[in-house]
């Protein structure tokens, strides 16, 4: 559209509001910042989320540790690091606006104090909505995403919003539910106070 505005979609405010009414930005290929709303929509409910055995095995042996929130800028720019990436130079100034209001998080994964892999997403109330993860080693981003779901549930948080299904995020119990219920589920979700601490 011509009279596109890209940068008023990513001041904070703007973005806080489209993320809360279930959009999520990606960049075209045109490299223009697009908002989406997806007809169906895919989702993990803490309450009923699944860690495959295979990687319950692999991570009770694993010489992984986790840090929350210490390094958004590597995680995103790991993110990023790919052939083909949604992750411009301009959304990462973006998310970092958000990163500062304390709107995004992350979960990193070291393997002997090296970055190995990792994931970040907006937290808003009781929802949680993945953004994108990164794996320099086998795992790495499952274990990031397995100790995500853990400790969303000890915050008592609602749901995972994963936006598309893949076969990797079916594994974790994730389900489609239609627009239309997805955006009921985030109105129960902000009539709660959560907070991710």
């Amino acid at each position: 559209m011509s009279d596109y505005n890209e940068d008023f979609y990513l001041q904070p405010d703007i973005m806080l509001h489209l993320y809360s009414e279930g959009a999520f930005p990606m960049t075209d290929d045109k490299g223009v910042i697009q908002w989406y709303f997806p007809s169906v929509r895919a989702i993990i409910p803490i309450n009923n989320y699944n860690i495959p055995k295979s990687l319950r095995k692999y991570l009770s042996t694993s010489d992984f540790s986790y840090k929350i929130d210490c390094d958004f800028l590597s995680v995103v720019r790991n993110c990023a690091n790919r052939e083909t990436t949604w992750i411009n130079q301009k959304l990462i100034d973006a998310y970092l606006n958000l990163w500062d209001l304390g709107f995004i998080h992350t979960v990193e994964v070291y393997q002997h104090d090296d970055l190995v892999g990792g994931l970040y997403g907006i937290s808003i109330g009781g929802v949680f909505f993945g953004e994108s993860m990164f794996s320099k080693v086998p795992q790495a981003s499952k274990a990031a995403f397995a100790h995500l779901l853990k400790y969303l549930e000890k915050q008592k948080f609602l749901f995972v919003d994963v936006q598309i299904m893949t076969e990797h995020l079916k594994m974790f119990g994730a389900i489609e539910v239609s627009l239309e219920l997805f955006q009921n589920m985030l109105e129960e979700a902000y009539s709660e106070k959560y907070r991710f601490t």
